[in-house]
């Protein structure tokens, strides 16, 4: 027997327009499930996952140092090829969930793995047996020669993998959850979805704050069992609260693949190299409007960017023999160009994540060289300053919602009050100063190792406080609030409907490569700079290397990074507002499109 619908009161409640659905496939009232009261627990969830997994990866280059014994360079390397992995693999999980299970299904199914790998790694962190003996200063072996058995390092890798393997179904899925349950076709809804982005990152943020005070502080002085059985207990924490509010949420229905549809498209193009497309884009294949008043869907129109791709609509057979790898529709086409115009954008984002994954790497390290007493008997952990960040960003994101937005909405006419682009290149601009900036600070504590004698000395105490890096910290925060949140909005905004999951997956994934890079670029620099028996820039002792060396270059490298980001802003075309007004009129409905392509904003064209 079919569910029973939502029944509609005489009191104006109305079904959404967006497609959305129950668990069942049947349409809901925008009154009853939807909009902030679902995205409260979203909300809500985030806070605790994101205890979580900052709970691990803040504080992770000190376990892998003085736990598991590896070098600086190895050990910055681990986490951020961890970190890599973790916000690569969300396009497997978008790909599953936009053809195959749903965004819930999948969510639930990925979170179950992520708990998995939670335990595990509580475990390895936990059990004697699954640590090496302890060495270093303090203990009878200073030299630190205990390095851990391949059986121990696979354990906890095992573990973190795990882990990464779980995050790939959670996170391109909870926040694309999160803004299918505002419906962009009801303009009230449409308002509320400008501002979600940046309280989602508020909420992100939120626990981030808990995870590098608290949580980082009980690993330092309490233990590393306490530790991480903390994270393991939100991530439980967080899957119930997701569970509990199952009853309130819209749901997007499953779709074609859509790397299967870009492939068609690509290939269908590919064949009819030789064809020329016509000038009237009516004479391209398309189906009718029924087709898509069944779907509760809108076609797009033709747009003349990209013109090779058009070829796959070209008719030049019968269309009923046609096959699906020759032919696409005008909308498949279109689909396939946003979502293809978009690959720049996410390469000039590489750079700046590079950068963010300093903070949680190379900077921890920087402070585990520094004073950092507070009082006669209280020391900061070094993580700790990431709290930093995630105070200016929480800052800077409310500052800009409630205060600038408003403001330069009246200036420009922008809803957003300045372009996502726009918003993007602030946030570049201030990688350069932050790299600007620890170069000279890093150059300062070298002056003063130097000055007491203890340039050479490993392990040694610079009489100098931690928070000479407090700067780059917190303008790291800044730069988040303006190129994270709108790097994630952007690639949401401009992916086309269907293919929601898949854009989501475009913010991680550069978010993934990031980290990657910034493997690839300490690697490579460590190796060069130790040649023909040179010290090198980094090396285990952080007083004899030369990080301020490596910061200049990092700053070098976001100069160029900057001007390709110029380049991509002058040729980005944004996608053109399609009307999904159906009027009706003799039993037959028309569905009126924008026929124009639309165009680069002026402002952003000066960029």
């Amino acid at each position: 027997m079919a569910e029973r619908l939502e029944a509609a009161p005489a009191g104006g409640d109305e079904y959404t327009q967006d497609g959305t659905v129950d668990l069942h496939g049947n349409p809901v009232l925008r009154t009853k499930r939807g909009g902030w009261k679902a995205c409260s627990f979203l909300v809500v969830y985030e806070v605790f996952e994101r205890m979580s997994f900052h709970g691990i990866s803040s504080n992770l280059v000190l376990y892998l140092t003085t736990k598991l014994h590896q070098g600086v360079v190895p050990s910055a390397n681990s986490v951020t090829n961890w970190v890599g992995t973790i916000w690569m693999t969300p396009i497997i999980g978008a790909y599953i969930a936009d053809a195959h299970l749903g965004r819930y299904r999948t969510f639930m199914i990925a979170s179950v793995i992520y708990l998995s790998g939670m335990v595990l790694l509580t475990l390895a962190v936990s059990l004697p047996a699954l640590r090496p003996p302890k060495c270093g200063d303090g203990t009878p072996d200073p030299n630190c020669t205990q390095h851990a058995t391949p059986a121990q390092l696979g354990v906890f890798f095992l573990a973190l993998y795990i882990l990464a393997v779980g995050t790939g179904g959670t996170k391109p899925n909870i926040s694309t959850i999160g803004a299918d349950q505002f419906d962009d076709n009801h303009p009230r809804e449409r308002r509320h979805k400008l501002s979600f982005f940046n309280w989602w990152v508020f909420s992100i943020f939120f626990g981030t704050l808990f995870a590098n005070t608290v949580l980082v502080y009980i690993q330092d002085n309490v233990g590393w069992t306490v530790g991480y059985a903390l994270p393991t207990l939100c991530v439980a924490v967080s899957i119930a609260i997701f569970t509990a509010g199952t009853p309130f949420y819209r749901h997007k229905p499953t779709s074609e693949s859509a790397f299967v549809k870009m492939a068609r498209v690509i290939v269908g193009a590919a064949r009819k190299w030789a064809v020329s497309v016509p000038v009237d884009p009516r004479e391209l294949h398309e189906l009718d409007d029924e087709y898509y008043t069944k779907k509760n869907a809108t076609p797009l129109p033709h747009t003349p960017n990209l013109r090779a791709l058009s070829k796959a609509a070209v008719k030049t057979g019968g269309c009923a023999s046609a096959s699906r790898w020759s032919l696409s529709t005008v909308t498949q086409v279109e689909e396939t160009k946003q979502m293809l115009k978009m690959l720049p954008v996410m390469a000039i984002s590489f750079v700046p994540y590079a950068m963010t994954a300093q903070t949680n790497t190379l900077f921890v390290k920087q402070g585990t060289t520094l004073d950092r007493h507070i009082g006669p008997h209280f020391e900061i952990p070094p993580a700790s300053l990431q709290g930093f960040v995630t105070i200016s960003m929480l800052v800077a994101v409310v500052l800009y919602d409630r205060v600038f937005m408003p403001f330069a909405r009246r200036m420009t006419g922008n809803p957003r009050g300045i372009s996502l682009l726009q918003r993007m290149g602030v946030g570049l601009v201030i990688h350069i100063i932050i790299m600007g900036i620890a170069s000279v600070t890093e150059r300062h504590r070298l002056a003063v190792a130097r000055e007491h004698g203890i340039y050479n000395s490993k392990g040694t105490t610079i009489p100098l406080t931690i928070f000479v890096l407090l700067p780059q910290f917190v303008l790291m925060g800044v730069a988040d609030a303006f190129h994270a949140v709108a790097n994630l909005d952007f690639f949401y905004d401009q992916a086309p409907e269907g293919m929601k999951s898949l854009g989501t997956s475009y913010a991680t994934t550069s978010l993934g490569i990031g980290n990657f890079l910034s493997s690839a670029l300490l690697s490579t620099v460590s190796h060069i700079t130790r040649r023909h028996g040179r010290t090198g820039w980094i090396i285990n002792n952080l007083n004899a290397s030369r990080l301020d060396k490596y910061y200049t270059f990092l700053a070098i490298v976001n100069c160029a990074n900057l001007l390709a980001f110029f380049v991509v802003c002058r040729l980005y075309v944004y996608n053109a507002e399609v009307s999904g007004v159906v009027a009706s009129g003799r039993g037959k409905q028309k569905r009126e499109v924008a026929m124009q392509a639309a165009t680069v904003d002026p402002v952003e064209a000066t960029l």
